[in-house]
């Protein structure tokens, strides 16, 4: 909360809680992960009574933590490396619900990036204040020269540093992220080794992203915000530093929770509102619902639910589509590699390979295991994974990037293959659901959700899931919950200029 240009998006007015109310309205959450937590605890907190529905047997989602046996061993896993950007204003208010101080988080002093040739870029040093702190990482960058920055088209380039949402997705949602920056002279060696990071995170090719995503990405990071380029990390795996916290703190409001329960479908002639089945013989009846599930989940339920929404809406949902495959493989090595690692790297050029993870640096279970062993826990994470790569390739750039790593002998291993992140393809986002629904008393949160405001990941979810809570309070007439966000738009009204003049010649 440093940044002074941060925006405030105040709560809808209303009565302060639900004992106001002639009766309390009952709410199912449907997903336990990031958004569907974030809108429990919005509408626990003004005294509605909640159940939170999930498949999963741990909270948190894709963020979520759980133990599990492997080769014997009671080890922490989890679905890998997750970065807290400190300008995850939304993320950071829930879970500063349970430790205000965020003692759970560790911060990451660097995570640099290496690429095929053995360049390296670092974020260590660099000014918060935009827009030197993505002109000093340009210019001390090795792949980026002084003579780029003349060759760049900056008139073109213009949205990258004038980012103005949702403007920006009317701008630019139609072009690619690779052809956008080609488009720009944007060089090559610094497209792969910086942009492809950003499209990556999102699971997908520079050529399958929106470049109008990409664009927000980059306001959010570098040019939008002065929260700094650092991010932190869980101290501790998922469930022991974040989540079961919550869910103490959300059952001493009067939060269910039923996990392991997968949602069929919703229907609405029941006693209330709606009636949510489920895979159990017990039917649950409420006055509202929030569908905070990942893509295919989301597309189950409505497919399964016949009576709600519109058509159109429907078709929405149908057309969602999720990101190509990805990898996470972890590694508990019987030799620790070198002291100088760092906590985080970034990669590009070592396919299938997108990031190494050394996770004794900054998780309390990972360090013990590294500890009494005298060895390392290592993560490997492929994103976009192409079917002819496998688990080897990514091992065999471990050894070529941390050659020590060569020697060590793996006394466990896990891998973690899953597609069901949310795929932003160009021209889909004025297609995206939103929080609101044609259908009264139903929201959507997740971070495929569309939400005008610039927000990414983990962040989108958490955002959407405050959202959705705020959404049925003011259907209620109850007071709604606070946002903050980096600005909305770019804080040079110059750029800004310039980039709507030059949003117009785009094709």
């Amino acid at each position: 909360m440093t940044d002074r240009r941060r925006c405030t998006h105040p709560a809808s007015p209303g009565l302060p809680d639900a004992t106001a109310l002639s009766a309390q309205p009952r709410v199912v959450v449907i997903g336990g992960g990031i958004a569907g937590l974030a809108a429990a605890t919005g509408l626990a907190e003004r005294g509605i009574a909640v159940e939170v529905v999930e498949k999963e047997h741990y909270l948190g989602g894709r963020v979520g933590g759980w133990t599990e046996q492997i080769d014997g061993a009671e080890l922490a896993c989890n679905r890998g490396f997750h970065a807290f950007f400190r300008q995850y204003y939304n993320l950071r208010e829930l879970l500063r619900r349970v430790d205000p101080q965020l003692r759970m988080l560790t911060p990451v002093e660097d995570y640099p990036l290496i690429d095929g040739a053995g360049r390296r870029d670092t974020f260590r040093g660099l000014p918060r204040t935009p827009p030197w702190n993505a002109l000093l990482f340009a210019l001390r960058s090795p792949t980026f020269r002084l003579a780029d920055l003349v060759r760049l088209d900056a008139a073109a380039a213009a949205p990258l540093a004038a980012v103005s949402v949702p403007e920006i997705y009317h701008q630019l949602d139609h072009l690619d992220a690779d052809t956008f920056l080609k488009s720009i002279n944007f060089p090559e060696s610094a497209r792969h080794l910086a942009f492809e990071v950003f499209s990556r995170s999102f699971f997908a090719e520079p050529a399958q992203l929106s470049a109008g995503e990409l664009a927000t990405m980059f306001h959010i990071y570098f040019l939008g915000s002065s929260e700094g380029l650092i991010f932190d990390v869980a101290a501790a795996n998922f469930e022991t530093s974040l989540w079961n916290p919550l869910r103490d703190y959300l059952s001493e409001r009067g939060v269910r929770f039923r996990l392991g329960t997968e949602v069929q479908h919703l229907d609405t002639d029941g006693p209330k509102a709606y009636r949510v089945h489920t895979d159990s013989s017990d039917p649950l009846d409420a006055d509202g619902v929030v569908v905070a599930a990942d893509v295919r989940g989301l597309q189950h339920i409505v497919a399964g639910s016949n009576e709600l929404g519109s058509e159109l809406w429907r078709s929405q949902i149908r057309r969602l589509r999720t990101a190509p495959p990805f990898v996470v493989h972890r590694l508990w090595l019987n030799r620790p590699v070198r002291a100088d690692r760092p906590p985080f790297l970034g990669t590009s050029g070592h396919p299938p390979l997108d990031n190494i993870s050394v996770l004794e640096r900054y998780e309390s279970q990972a360090a013990g295991w590294a500890r009494d062993n005298n060895g390392s826990v290592v993560e490997l994470h492929c994103y976009a994974m192409d079917p002819t790569f496998t688990t080897d390739d990514a091992i065999r750039q471990l050894h070529k990037l941390y050659p020590e790593t060569a020697a060590a002998g793996i006394v466990h291993q896990q891998v973690l293959r899953r597609s069901d992140c949310p795929l932003f393809t160009p021209g889909t986002y004025t297609r995206r659901p939103t929080v609101v629904t044609p259908q009264p008393g139903l929201a959507l949160a997740g971070d495929g959700i569309r939400v005008d405001l610039p927000v990414a990941l983990m962040e989108r979810a958490a955002t959407t899931g405050w959202l959705a809570a705020n959404h049925l309070l003011a259907h209620w007439g109850l007071h709604g919950h606070e946002l903050c966000t980096v600005p909305v738009r770019g804080r040079s009204a110059l750029l800004r200029s310039l980039a709507g003049r030059q949003g117009r010649r785009w094709p």
